[in-house]
């Protein structure tokens, strides 16, 4: 009937209640042992106690030696009878009272004999410690040259007054008095040498600003304070040379020679400029006459760039020689006119550091043909109205891309050779190379090229691969087979237009 050992069922509930029912039974067991326990190991204690009790006493033996009530009982009558002859005997009393205040004097006058003492063995320490300062004062006097002495104490009073103030000296405040005034002087040496340090970067950095700006100068200078005496040097011959002197003369040349060139410099790059405008004007009565397509022509536009750096130079080109043939007086004027022409020179020459980014940017300010954007106008040639504006080819397939080069090309050629569409002079020299000839563009755009060099009347050396041929067959004399076996020899063979015909057609049959 022990649920607690039941191992089947349909619920453990039963079992569980069984297991704590036992579980709080043996709790309660376990109390009670604990506390029987616990009441035993008290009495261990206390017999434990009795037993050290019993050993000690059996350390004592005779009761004398434990017997201290016999002894207080003693001390306790002596003191009363001590009381009663005090009482007794004014003399006693009074001799009492003596010896209590000798007693008490003799206690002062030891205690000031111990604090003399203290007092002296520091006066004695005090005194070593001073006489080894001395010594060692006197060994760094003793270091200094004997007629340095004198001047070195006046270069410090002024200074000891300055870091010390109106502070007594004394044995004792030396040590500290000589560390303020050591810091004192270390802060006001770094200061000095933080201004001389930022002094001399100045000096540096003016040094290098010189040499910069006269770099023809001071090519053998360096930017050093090692080498202020050169610079000196210079401004010395500076000063000598009188310079303000020749300001006026300065200006005559700078008028007369240097701006004058520029103008000279920028009156050939607008010719140039005034050339390709003309140029095109001539390319275009060529393009008039060529029927791009039906009813329709290209005209060619050439406008102004809006690339930013042409812009600045054109600007800096004006500016060197706005007013310069009335010239001015002023002296600002004349700085400012040499200051515009340098900055021009120094890029033109290539500045220190930059000299690549110079050269690229004088290759292309001067290039006048940079200077425009080119664009092709396809206009009907009935009103001149637009059809269509090209400001690149993009967008375009390549027939229309070869269409429109070809065109331009045809009128380039045109210009080239001064050739008046349409006329006739068997004996002008109109001959043209053109190697890779319609390689990968179209039959059409070919065809429509060599019908604008047929009209031009052009002299034709045509090299194009073999399946191209039928292409340029109309528009030919003769052609020249080139064959190159294992490519170690080439053979050329020359035949009529008719004569390749005819073995073409043999070698068909």
């Amino acid at each position: 009937t022990d649920r607690g050992r039941y191992i089947l069922g349909w619920t453990n509930e039963q079992k569980i209640a069984a297991l704590n029912r036992e579980a709080g039974a043996l709790a309660d067991k376990t109390g009670i042992i604990e506390a029987k326990i616990s009441k035993l190991q008290g009495q261990l204690h206390e017999l434990s106690n009795e037993r050290t009790t019993l050993a000690r006493l059996g350390e004592f033996r005779h009761f004398d030696d434990l017997d201290w009530q016999s002894i207080a009982k003693d001390i306790s009558r002596l003191e009363q009878e001590e009381l009663e002859l005090e009482g007794a005997s004014n003399i006693l009393r009074t001799l009492n009272r003596q010896l209590t205040d000798l007693e008490r004097n003799i206690a002062l006058n030891e205690t000031e004999a111990d604090d003399y003492k203290r007092r002296q063995a520091k006066n004695e320490e005090k005194r070593e410690q001073a006489e080894n300062l001395l010594n060692q004062s006197r060994a760094v006097i003793d270091r200094l040259p004997e007629a340095g002495r004198q001047k070195l104490v006046e270069e410090l009073r002024p200074l000891q007054d300055e870091a010390l103030g109106s502070r007594q000296l004394t044995v004792e405040s030396c040590d500290n008095c000589e560390r303020e005034m050591r810091e004192w002087l270390q802060k006001k040496i770094d200061g000095e040498d933080r201004r001389l340090k930022t002094l001399s970067e100045r000096i540096i950095r003016a040094m290098q600003d010189f040499r910069r700006e006269f770099p023809l100068e001071t090519r053998e200078i360096d930017a050093d304070l090692l080498a202020d005496s050169e610079y000196i040097k210079i401004l010395e011959q500076l000063k000598a040379d009188d310079l303000p002197r020749f300001a006026r003369r300065f200006k005559e040349l700078l008028n007369e020679n240097t701006i004058r060139e520029i103008a000279n410099f920028q009156s050939h790059l607008n010719k140039e400029r005034q050339n390709i405008k003309e140029r095109i004007e001539v390319i275009n009565r060529s393009l008039a006459d060529i029927e791009y397509n039906p009813g329709r022509y290209i005209v060619l536009e050439a406008q102004a760039s809006p690339d930013q750096e042409i812009t600045v130079f054109r600007q800096q080109l004006r500016a060197c020689t706005e007013g310069a043939l009335t010239g001015s007086e002023d002296e600002q004027y004349a700085e400012n006119k040499f200051l515009q022409v340098k900055d021009i020179i120094d890029r033109f020459r290539g500045r220190e550091g930059t000299s690549d980014l110079d050269k690229n940017w004088r290759n292309k300010v001067t290039d006048v043909r940079r200077w425009f954007e080119f664009a092709a106008s396809e206009r009907w040639q009935e009103d001149d109205s637009e059809y269509e504006h090209y400001t690149d080819s993009s967008g375009k397939s390549g027939g229309e891309k070869e269409k429109l080069a070809y065109t331009v090309l045809a009128a380039g050629l045109a210009y080239q050779f001064g050739l008046e569409w349409g006329a006739v002079r068997s004996r002008s020299f109109r001959f043209v190379v053109i190697d890779e000839a319609f390689g990968r563009g179209s039959d059409e755009s070919a065809r429509y090229g060599l019908k604008l060099f047929k009209k031009l009347n052009l002299q034709l050396l045509i090299v194009t691969p073999l399946q191209k041929i039928h292409i340029i067959e109309p528009f030919v004399n003769s052609v020249g087979f080139v064959h190159n076996e294992e490519g170690r020899e080439s053979f050329l063979r020359n035949l009529t237009i008719e004569e390749y015909k005819t073995q073409r057609e043999a070698c068909s049959a």
